[in-house]
């Protein structure tokens, strides 16, 4: 391992790394691990939807049992629901997460005061956006 830099034969101190007790977070921080959070979170939805288009080619049977699990039915239980709020949500937030990363890969948006922008921007819409999808929903199908 390399040695610190001497002067006049005695070792300079190196500066300590900053950690969580004396670095506060800053919201693109919280953003980038919030994005690879809904990113694994995703897999887990898709082992779900995935499970529910098999249940479909399974038989009527099948999907009625799974349908019922994951709320997409009227009288489904309030858990699945939450689940699927939860990977709309998910699914919302990373792709707009994708696309501030996207407009950053273009070269733009790095000033600071557009970073939080783009950043509090992808918290907010992500909510209203899911909101707004749920609404949505239940508008067409009579009621959430």
């Amino acid at each position: 391992m390399a040695e610190a830099a001497s002067v006049n034969g005695s070792k300079r101190a190196r500066p300590i790394s900053p950690h969580l007790q004396i670095y506060s977070p800053l919201i693109n921080m919280v953003m980038s691990i919030l994005h690879r959070i809904t990113g694994g979170a995703l897999y887990f939805g898709t082992l779900l939807f995935a499970a529910w288009v098999v249940s479909a080619a399974a038989g009527q049977a099948s999907f009625d049992y799974v349908n019922g699990l994951i709320a997409a039915s009227p009288y489904g239980v309030p858990i699945g629901r939450i689940v699927l709020f939860g990977y709309t949500w998910v699914l919302v937030h990373h792709m707009l997460g994708g696309i501030r990363h996207l407009i950053w890969d273009t070269g733009r948006g790095f000033a600071l005061a557009n970073v939080d922008l783009l950043c509090w921007g992808t918290i907010i819409l992500s909510v209203a956006i899911t909101l707004a999808i749920w609404v949505l929903a239940g508008h067409l199908r009579g009621g959430i």
